[in-house]
């Protein structure tokens, strides 16, 4: 229409750079050649057989038979040093309080239906408001964080009496119709057909490669676009956004969430940070957002809050937002998990009495100049960045992404007994568990590097 703010769509993206490795491509097919035996074949022909195929997953990579601490274990006997995880192994694969509080509870309470409530879901719910940043004191359980989001967005809708919402390109909120219709990546919305309504997509902010060319490190341009879009639609409930970019690892520029917290508060918009994958820890902090000394009003978690064993997330919101008391939000059969929650609770504690927080800090600066000290030395490496431990190492070759080379690199890694993604195409992602040694920090480091070195 005449007059509408242009806010375009990413362009689809090649399946080459698409979230994650691509189950179906030629390199992953020889490494399988070469690594798998014949026991291992035959399970992933039966699960390919059984399981509806789908990008990212199903034709399977490998088959576990174990995992503990930092490591999974293949049908072959063989360890894999998991910096992958699907982030939600911060205390690692098995910690043993959190097995034991899963026990226990299985011998009180193993379920509570809803309309009841349970001691352990209370202690969870106010252990998260306690943790959470000021002004956060009301919250929801969700069994996921697709849920969870869910239940964001439906809260801002009834809040503000507005449906539309701002979210940025290539960002990623979960899988559902609803949120991939917020969410940006062309692999999940393309040829889905109608996604709701409304969903507007701006470009994110980027140190080096921004839209708007911005040089100052308040990223005036994005800023002023933002303003304007905000301004010319004047029916939007929320800005939806993770607060640090976690398939690409990309951290915001400097005082660019401080900025959009003021416009959103100008134009009574609605801030929704999504941390799914990124809170409970593993940057050096609970929350990502604490980085950035921002509060959202809402505030999406999920994965590590489990524990690594139990699907279980939250929606964490100011109170004042409590005002939907004859809907429903959410209405999932395990809101109120006595399960999820022990889970949850022997998390938090293993985070706390282990200092598992300030070991990810030191860990991910000592990690972080390791990366720097291999930039200096491959000129492939365009960019290291990361925060506590997430990390990222970001290819390219004349000024392009080097996505063939990154996928190279992967499976040297993996052929070595290191698993982790690629994320945008050419950005190594490094994702370890919070409980990982710095011995075992540095041998994954030797053969990223290795894989690195073997490209010239």
């Amino acid at each position: 229409m005449t007059g509408d703010p242009i806010v375009t769509e990413s362009k689809e993206q090649p399946p080459e750079r698409a979230e994650g490795d691509i189950n179906l491509s030629p390199r992953r097919r020889q490494w399988s050649e070469q690594h798998l035996d014949d026991a291992t074949r035959a399970i992933l022909d039966e699960d390919a057989r059984l399981f509806l195929h789908q990008s990212l997953s199903t034709p399977c990579l490998n088959a576990l038979q174990g995992s503990e601490g930092i490591y999974l274990e293949d049908t072959q006997g063989r360890k894999i040093m998991d910096f992958h995880g699907n982030s939600v192994h911060q205390v690692g694969h098995g910690h043993p309080r959190v097995i034991e509080a899963i026990k226990a509870q299985l011998d009180v309470l193993p379920f509570c239906p809803r309309r009841y409530t349970n001691q352990v879901a209370i202690d969870l719910a106010r252990r998260l408001v306690e943790l959470a940043p000021a002004d956060l004191d009301k919250l929801l359980f969700a069994p996921g964080g697709t849920s969870a989001i869910g239940m964001a967005l439906k809260l801002a809708r009834y809040a503000t009496g507005r449906h539309k919402t701002i979210s940025m390109w290539d960002s990623f909120h979960g899988a559902s119709l609803d949120a991939i219709s917020i969410g940006g990546e062309a692999l999940f919305r393309k040829d889905v057909g109608p996604l709701l309504p409304g969903t507007e997509h701006i470009p994110p902010p980027t140190r080096g490669r921004c839209l708007f060319n911005c040089e100052d490190d308040q990223h005036s341009g994005c800023i002023e676009y933002l303003d304007y879009v905000l301004g010319m639609q004047g029916d939007v409930a929320a800005l939806i956004a993770e607060p640090m970019r976690w398939t690409t690892v990309e951290p915001p520029p400097p005082g660019y969430w401080k900025k959009v917290r003021e416009l959103c508060d100008r134009h009574e918009v609605l801030l929704i940070f999504d941390e799914i994958p990124s809170a409970i820890g593993r940057t050096g902090k609970m929350f990502v957002c604490e980085h950035f000394d921002v509060v959202p009003d809402m505030l999406v978690i999920g994965k590590g809050l489990g524990g690594g064993v139990f699907p279980m997330a939250a929606l964490i919101v100011r109170g004042e937002l409590d005002i939907a008391g004859d809907r429903a939000l959410g209405h999932y059969t395990h809101e109120k998990s006595s399960l999820g929650c022990a889970a949850a609770l022997a998390t938090l504690d293993c985070l706390a009495e282990e200092g598992l927080i300030e070991a990810s800090a030191e860990l991910g600066e000592y990690a972080l100049a390791r990366l720097e000290s291999m930039r200096e030395r491959y000129p492939i490496i365009h960019e290291v960045r990361g925060l506590g431990l997430h990390l990222g190492i970001e290819l390219r070759r004349d000024g392009e992404p080097a996505n063939d080379e990154a996928d190279t690199v992967l499976y040297h890694s993996l052929s070595q007994g290191l698993s982790y993604k690629v994320g945008g195409g050419c950005v190594l992602t490094l994702c370890p568990p919070m409980t990982i040694t710095r011995e075992e920090l540095d041998r994954a480091l030797d053969i990223v590097e290795a894989g690195i070195a073997s490209l010239d």
